[in-house]
Formats: structure tokens, C-alpha cells, sequence
């Protein structure tokens, strides 16, 4: 590099804070210390992209004093089920919501001179398998659930860089589909920068360069570049594919560091700190509250939890961020002035039971006037590379809360976690509200909002369903041994509870306030409606007003509305503001897989103002020509989507949606493992490859048993990992010797013997 005079270019984890290694500690698993603004999950909630925006440039003033020149996020897949173990990271199941969020974040960063990459493109919504899995569904469904939030972001921000996901889709690893690399995010999308792809990602090297993925990331020590140079010379990759890619990234290179020469801004900690708690207050929601809240002044309060004390705060895995400061809730409470007269742990953090801790608390709550109970899922519960398996909080915290409730029926729970968690406990409780993972300073935001500092404003990005068991995609998450079918199609989240009339516990885009609005006078226009919305309480607050659009009936099927934009309205007691919101073409079109393009229905089009998607103040209708696109889905095979009867789709439906042959979930026992085999399918092989699983599958029942939930963590990535992932991950292993280990899991002649000799460094 430096031969050549190409500058260096640093990239860092860290979609809501900067991940960077400690220059001082030889060691990856100790970051520099930055700031942990509030994660993907909390500043959705603000359904404002100018927070985002906000956030971003923060982050990006962090990046540029610390010599970063591109940041890795934001990640802003769908959140297709709650179980997904990495939500806490996206956005919302919603993509218009999602896509505008993403465009400020970007905006905010790239505004410091210092890139992005956006990820994990494409349909990467689960963390079980996904190095291997294929994500099964129509083009339909790709292009109107999982694709458009990339879109918005690219168009509307031009992010340096996109991450292409570990997963297939529709079997194609996304490293190496030229349909979504070229043909969508270049051409169709006009993306300028260059395509990496994710840690250990890359299958086939050669095919993803000629597919468009410009940059592999760590590690193949050299082995793929040496695939490269082979098949240039040999004709089967073209020096004009390798030379596109080498020119893309040298684009972003020589950017990144011209952006570097310039003086970077002063860093600035403490300040961001402060920026971090009001970005945190803005994202909090809400979602009950029977006269207890704010707390009235100089009640006696005590709180309850070991989440008061040491906070969850973030996800765990690649975003995880070493805070500069971390607030403690009983101490923010405190700073606010709040007659706080003690504190009990309550319950174990990691689960199991403790009559002594519950007993210590109860008998605290009968001296207090309110109940702070901070409730929510430990670290372990929410991590990358593994999914959740039930939306339940532990049994010990609400055994807790029962029993608190009974001395002291007045109990506000905060509630501390990343995705949906089923709340029949709530009955126990006069207040319920939502934190998320409001990071560092996220216990302040919660002191000023119980306290009436300030008021409550924030949304949920994401249904709370009732259980786990109402989910749509439910029966089929995460999918089988090679493939996780996408029967639901375009019924995500709300797109399906509102549709099959589901019953929810929180719908999509409710949260309460201390105050009131009152929406009227809706006008509608060829680009867009506008309204007026009046503040009628006494207090200062904001509303998230919401424009959903229904497509005529009897037509396409549809879900029975949907998100096409949305503004965030702060206003003084008594205040009132006009509202416009814009609403371009491509609200009132759906994606013909007859023709291949986005195709509008002819008919009466509803629009639909609300406070949440099922809270509607103001309704009004659009009438739109049709462009004459064909209905493809007449017959009863698509009956289940007529209705949105998506949880258990037959798969003549699902085949016919698909328009193929539905692909065999199975893995084939008779074939031999390979290099993308994931390590878990040697259970079928006898010999080493079933002794190494029965090895890692000991070893993960050793962690759950001892209640080592990280160790049990890794250990079942591990055992989804692909071979490949072996030389990728561990650092300490070659390429050859997976091959060797291979032939000898394959029983191939000699495959012990040269399993022996390659781990021994003989040829």
C-alpha cells in the first residue's frame, strides 16, 4: 500500500457508537472508550430521522478524532419476528420508517467527512444460521418489505459503502447475487460507493467479484486473492470486473483520506454525553399508565431491580460499545430531585429463584408511596449470532413484581430490552414504561420522564403482539436445516395483525402522553396531505402523527394499510401546527411479478391519519387510474393471502406465490459436507465430523447447565458455523486444513492421514 501510495482506511463497528480497538491493550475484545448513544430499537421509537441525523454526527465527530474512516452501520433489517436475536440493533418492521431513520443517520455521520456502510443487505432477519441459511420468498415480497428501506437510504444519502449479508436468498449468497449487488443497488438504485462484505461472509470469492462485491473483509490470509489472480489468468474472471472493484474502493479510499487531512472537530465526550440522554428521552414509550405517572412531588419512592443499578443498556456482540460514563437510574433519579428512600436488587439478573431478595423487597415497598420496578432481559438474552426462544422475561422478575404488587399496588415498571417481550404481567402494574436499550445515559432519560421533567413522546417502530404464538411467521421462524421459507410474504408485522384482525397487546405506533392532541382539518393533494394538529393538554409534548394509505379493495391483495410517512410535532399547551406530509407515487403502487415493476391498481385509495396504525383520527380517499398491470394471483390457491391466513400457508399457496417449485428445507444426508456445510450437519457424517458436534454439543449443554449463557452463546454459533468459518473466525486455522478435515469427516482414502499431517504442517 504504502509502495503504491494508497492511503489506509479505518473502518469500526458501531452503528450507535464507535467500536474501535484500544491502541493501548493488544486485545479485540477491549475497545477505546466512546460514547453508547441509544440503540437501532430506541431511536425508532422516536420516529424522528433528524434525532437520527443527530445521533449520527456525533458519532461521526467520535470517528474523525479517532482516525475512523468509515462506521459500520446503520443495520436496518426488517424485524421480521421478535425472536430475531439481533433486533435490538434494526430499526422496524416497517421499512418506509426504517429507510428514513437510516437516510438521517447517514446524513448525520457523512457530514463529518467520515462514511457508512450500511447492512446487512439483503433479508438477513434472523441470527440462526445465517451464514448458510437461504431466505425463501417472492420477488413481491422482497421488494416491498425487505429491500425498500435500502433503497430509501442509498437515494436519499449515497452511504459510502453497503455490507451485503452472510445469508442466501433464494439460494444465491448474497456475496455473490449479481441481481441484488449490480442489477438493484447499482443500476436501479444509481449506489456509487463499493460493496464489503461481512466478517467471514464470502463463500465464493471469485463469483462475488464478478457478481459486484468489491471488498472481502477479514479473513482468508490471502487464500481468496490467490483465487482472483487465478482466474483472471485462467478466463474465467474478467480484468474489468477486478478492475471495477479495485477502482470503487479506491474511490472511497482517497475520499476517506482527503476527508481526514481537513481538521478534525474537537472531541467532545461530555457534551456528547448530554446529547446521548436527550436523544434517549425522545425514544422512550409509554405504553400504560393509571394516574402514577410523572410521580408526584415529594412522594416517597424506592426502586426495585438490579437494572436500576447496573443498567441494560445495549445489545451484545459486534455493537457493543466501552462507555465513556454510564448512568445508574437510582442515582439519575436522585439528580432529579425524587424522594428516592432505597433500593433492592429484588431478583436474580441471570434467573433462579431468591425468596430472600424478594422477601427484602417487598418489605421495602410497603414503606414507599410508588414502586420504580426495573424489569427486562439480561445480556445474554439479546446477542448477535444467536435468536431468542421464547418472548417471555425470566419467571423469577415477575414472581417479583406479583408479590410487590400485593404490598404496594402502586408499581411502575420499566421495562429494559431490545424487541418484544410478552407483557400478561402488566396487570400488576399501574405504569408500564418502555426504555429500551437507551444506552449510556438512557437511565437520566428514564429520572426525567417518570419525574414530569419531561414528557413522554416516543412510538413503538414495532408491534408487542400478545404471545409468540400470534406471530405470522410463527410456525415457520427460523426455518428448517437449509432454508427459512418466507410464507407470510408481505404480512409483517402490522401489515398482517391489522389485516387478519389480530388481536395485540401494543399495536404499531402507539405511546401514550402527559398530554393531549387533537387532529383536524385534513386537505389532500396530488404530493401529499396536510392537517393540523392541536396540543390540548397542559403540558408540553410531541405527536407522532402517522399517514397510512389502503389500496382499493377487491383488487391485488394488500395489506389493509400501510406506512407511507409520518412527522413528529412538538407542541406548547394549547399550540397548534399545520402538518404536511408528502406522499410520492410509489405509496399508491405495489411490485407486479407479471411484469416485473412497480404497477399501480386503479381505484379508490384510503388515507388514513393516526396516531397509532390502529388509532385513526382523519380519513380520506384518492382516487388513482390504473396502469393496466395484471392481477397475478387470481385462483383459491391464493386465498390464504386474501385473507392475510398466513401463519400456516399450504405449500400448493406457497409454491404458487413463488412461482416455482417450493426448495427442499432438508439438508441431503447422502451428500458430503463441504465448505459452506455448516459444522452442525456433521451429525449426519459418522466419523469426525459427528465426533466434533457431539464435542460442541457437550460443550454448549456444560454452559447452559452452569448457566453460562455467553459461552452457551458461541458455542451455538459455532455449531451453525460453515466449515469455512473455521479458517475465517478462529485465526488459527488454515484453509488446507479445513479441506483435510473434510476429506476426513467425507471418509475419503487417506482423509485421517492427511487430516494428521495438514494440523501438523507436513505436506
Amino acid at each position: 500500500m504504502e509502495r503504491l501510495g494508497i492511503p489506509t482506511l479505518m473502518v469500526s463497528d458501531g452503528p450507535h457508537g464507535l467500536r474501535t480497538q484500544d491502541p493501548e491493550r493488544d486485545d479485540p475484545n477491549h475497545s477505546r472508550k466512546a460514547v453508547c448513544f441509544p440503540a437501532g430499537c430506541s431511536a425508532a421509537a422516536s420516529f424522528d430521522p433528524d434525532l437520527a441525523r443527530r445521533e449520527g454526527a456525533a458519532i461521526g465527530r467520535e470517528a474523525r478524532a479517532f482516525g475512523v474512516g468509515v462506521v459500520l452501520g446503520p443495520a436496518i433489517n426488517i424485524k421480521r419476528s421478535p425472536l430475531c436475536g439481533r433486533n435490538f440493533e434494526y430499526y422496524s418492521e416497517d421499512p418506509v420508517l426504517a429507510g428514513e431513520l437510516a437516510a438521517g443517520y447517514i446524513n448525520g455521520v457523512q457530514s463529518q467527512g467520515v462514511g457508512t456502510s450500511i447492512k446487512h443487505f439483503a433479508a438477513n432477519s434472523q441470527e440462526y444460521r445465517r451464514m448458510s441459511a437461504s431466505s425463501d420468498m417472492t420477488e413481491r415480497t422482497l421488494r416491498e418489505i425487505y429491500l425498500p428501506a435500502f433503497e430509501t437510504a442509498v437515494k436519499k444519502s449515497q452511504p459510502w459503502t453497503v455490507m451485503c449479508s452472510y445469508n442466501r436468498v433464494n439460494d444465491v449468497f448474497a456475496s455473490e447475487s449479481r441481481m441484488l449487488l449490480t442489477d438493484i443497488l447499482r443500476t436501479e438504485w444509481n449506489f456509487k460507493g463499493f460493496v464489503m462484505s461481512d466478517w467471514g461472509a464470502v463463500a465464493d470469492r471469485v463469483k462475488g467479484v464478478a457478481a459486484g462485491l468489491d471488498l472481502e473483509m477479514p479473513g482468508s490470509g490471502g487464500v481468496n486473492d490467490a483465487k482472483i489472480v487465478a482466474a483472471v489468468k485462467a478466463g474465467t474472471l474478467s480484468e474489468a470486473a477486478l478492475n471495477k472493484a479495485v477502482i470503487r474502493i479506491l474511490n472511497i479510499v482517497f475520499r476517506a483520506a482527503d476527508e481526514a487531512a481537513a481538521p478534525a472537530p474537537e472531541l467532545d465526550l461530555k457534551g456528547d454525553h448530554t446529547i446521548a440522554a436527550e436523544l434517549a428521552k425522545e425514544c422512550a414509550v409509554l405504553l400504560q399508565n393509571r394516574g402514577v405517572l410523572p410521580l408526584k412531588k415529594g412522594s416517597k419512592v424506592v426502586y426495585i431491580g438490579g437494572f436500576a443499578k447496573t443498567p441494560r443498556y445495549q445489545g451484545a456482540g459486534s455493537s457493543h460499545i466501552e462507555p465513556t460514563k454510564l448512568e445508574c437510574g437510582l442515582d439519575a433519579l436522585r439528580a432529579e430531585g425524587v424522594n428516592v428512600i432505597g433500593f433492592a436488587p429484588g431478583f436474580r439478573r441471570s434467573g433462579g429463584e431468591s425468596r430472600r431478595l424478594r422477601e427484602q423487597a417487598c418489605k421495602l415497598a410497603e414503606s414507599a408511596d410508588t414502586v420504580l420496578m426495573w424489569l427486562g432481559l439480561d445480556e445474554g438474552s439479546e446477542a448477535e449470532g444467536v435468536d431468542r426462544q421464547h418472548m417471555r422475561i425470566a419467571e423469577n422478575q415477575i414472581r417479583l413484581l406479583r408479590e410487590v404488587s400485593e404490598v404496594n399496588p402502586n408499581v411502575v415498571v420499566i421495562l429494559s430490552c431490545g424487541s418484544p417481550v410478552e407483557t400478561d404481567w402488566d396487570k400488576h402494574a399501574k405504569a408500564l414504561l418502555h426504555g429500551y436499550l437507551g444506552g449510556q445515559a438512557g437511565a437520566k432519560a428514564v429520572a426525567r420522564l417518570v419525574s414530569g421533567k419531561s414528557c413522554p413522546s416516543g412510538k413503538l417502530a414495532e408491534t408487542m403482539p400478545l404471545r409468540l404464538s400470534d406471530t405470522p411467521c410463527f410456525i415457520r421462524y427460523p426455518g428448517a436445516e437449509r432454508t427459512s421459507e418466507y410464507r407470510e410474504g408481505i404480512f409483517v408485522g402490522y401489515r398482517y395483525y391489522d389485516t387478519a384482525n389480530k388481536a395485540v397487546k401494543y399495536p404499531f405506533g402507539f405511546g401514550l402522553s402527559y398530554t393531549s392532541f387533537e387532529y383536524t382539518g385534513l386537505e389532500l393533494a396530488p404530493d401529499g396531505v396536510s392537517f393540523t394538529i392541536k396540543n390540548t393538554g397542559s403540558v408540553p409534548g410531541a405527536e407522532i402523527a402517522q399517514v397510512y394509505v389502503a389500496a382499493p379493495e377487491g383488487g391485488v391483495f394488500c395489506p389493509e394499510k400501510e406506512l407511507r410517512g409520518f412527522a413528529r410535532v412538538a407542541l406548547a399547551p394549547g399550540e397548534t401546527k399545520r402538518v404536511f406530509v408528502r406522499l410520492p407515487e410509489r405509496a399508491y403502487q405495489y411490485w407486479n411479478v407479471s411484469e416485473n415493476r412497480w404497477a399501480t391498481a386503479g381505484g379508490r385509495y384510503e388515507i388514513l391519519i393516526g396516531a397509532s396504525s390502529r388509532d385513526i383520527r382523519l380519513r380520506g380517499v384518492v382516487e388513482k387510474p390504473g396502469d393496466g398491470a395484471p392481477d397475478p394471483y387470481t385462483g383459491p390457491v391464493f386465498a390464504p393471502y386474501r385473507h392475510a391466513a398466513v401463519q400456516s400457508v399450504p405449500d400448493e399457496s406457497f409454491a404458487a406465490l413463488l412461482g416455482r417449485e417450493i426448495p427442499p428445507h432438508l439438508w441431503n444426508r447422502d451428500e458430503p459436507l463441504e465448505f459452506n456445510s455448516a459444522l452442525v450437519q456433521g451429525a449426519f457424517r459418522p466419523g469426525i465430523g459427528r465426533l466434533l458436534y457431539r464435542a460442541l454439543r457437550l460443550v454448549y449443554g456444560f454452559f447452559r447447565m452452569t448457566g453460562n449463557t455467553e459461552g452457551a452463546n458461541n458455542t451455538e454459533f459455532a455449531l451453525n458455523l460453515p466449515y469455512r468459518g473455521l479458517a475465517r473466525f478462529t485465526g488459527a486455522v488454515t484453509e488446507v486444513q479445513v479441506k483435510a478435515l473434510l476429506r476426513a469427516a467425507n471418509r475419503e482414502k487417506g482423509g485421517l492421514h492427511g487430516l494428521v499431517c495438514a494440523f501438523m504442517h507436513k505436506k
